[in-house]
């Protein structure tokens, strides 16, 4: 309801502007969540983490810069399947794996979705039009039939 829930990472990293790896302290207290500290600057933090229903939102006290890399077999292409919130720049890479960008924001809220989750939404929309076929048009047209 509102408050803050750690993400169990792994592969934490730490580079510099230059794109070099920077020292940081990571603390895990008795009871706490684990928690990384560094010195003041402009550093990018990468990790991997576990996801559940194909959503990652988070929200900061000042702007950054999030970048989110999405898996080959997964994608945000389609609006009735996938979300993005506001200010999102989506760069589709040639190996068809997937980056969302956003810049200076305070929050952000990915939804993405998987093949068979694509698979699905169309044999809906199938099943869909041929009940409307079945149910609307052929009992409109066989009524057309029996006024002439």
């Amino acid at each position: 309801m509102g408050e803050e829930v750690p993400l169990a990472a792994g592969d934490v990293t730490l580079t510099d502007r230059d794109g070099l790896p920077a020292a940081f302290n990571w603390s895990r207290p008795w009871g706490a969540p684990s928690s990384i500290s560094f010195d003041t600057g402009n550093y990018t933090v990468s990790f991997i983490a576990p996801l559940g229903n194909n959503n990652l939102k988070s929200i900061y006290k000042k702007p950054y810069n999030v970048s989110v890399t999405i898996p080959q077999n997964f994608s945000v292409q389609n609006p009735l399947l996938a979300g993005l919130s506001n200010g999102a720049h989506v760069t589709a890479h040639p190996d068809n794996s997937t980056t969302v960008t956003w810049n200076n924001t305070y929050l952000f809220d990915l939804r993405f979705y998987s093949q068979t989750q694509a698979d699905i939404l169309f044999i809906f929309f199938q099943f869909m039009a041929i009940l409307v076929l079945v149910l609307v048009v052929i009992p409109y047209v066989i009524s057309m039939r029996k006024d002439q």
